[in-house]
């Protein structure tokens, strides 16, 4: 199955279920060069008037470097064949593990961008802001939960580029 590029506001898929409970894979980097980590924390919508999407990464993960240097990003989502292989992405560390050969993934370049071909639907995006959040500010229950003895996340703005889907 091929992919066809759609705009944002013609996808018509369930956010709360991509992102919470199918997960998904941010990928940053080049086609020659990144890295990809699974993700369930996100949100999308409008913002400055373009569809957007937010991600979350900690200063920790092989993928924060691939984001801060890069302006394109993507987000892959996958049906549940694939729960295999976003565990093991979510789970190992692309400095010890070339992640596409473990999963058996292949690699896909959509708008010059890296995402996946194994996806079911991939957003490209285009990172529009970029600020670490400060677990100081968050209630203490958060902070306890989430910030423990684990790296603050950085939280990243794209701009939804295009989205594309697989055609039946």
């Amino acid at each position: 199955m091929e992919f066809k590029k759609i705009q944002a506001a013609e996808w018509n898929g369930n956010i709360f279920e991509a992102i919470g409970k199918q997960w998904f894979l941010l990928t940053a980097g080049t086609p020659e060069k990144f890295n990809t980590m699974t993700a369930s924390w996100g949100m999308a919508g409008v913002m400055w008037n373009m569809p957007s999407v937010t991600c979350y990464v900690r200063h920790s993960r092989h993928t924060f470097g691939f984001m801060e240097e890069g302006d394109i990003f993507t987000l892959s989502f996958f049906g549940e064949e694939q729960r295999k292989a976003l565990t093991f992405c979510g789970s190992h560390s692309g400095r010890e593990f070339d992640k596409v050969k473990e999963t058996g993934l292949t690699p896909a370049v959509l708008d010059g961008a890296p995402a996946f071909a194994e996806a079911h639907t991939v957003f490209v995006c285009k990172k529009r802001y970029a600020a670490d959040i400060r677990p100081e500010d968050l209630p203490a229950e958060i902070r306890t939960q989430f910030y423990g003895k684990d790296a603050a996340h950085k939280l990243f703005i794209g701009e939804i580029t295009a989205v594309y889907v697989k055609e039946d």
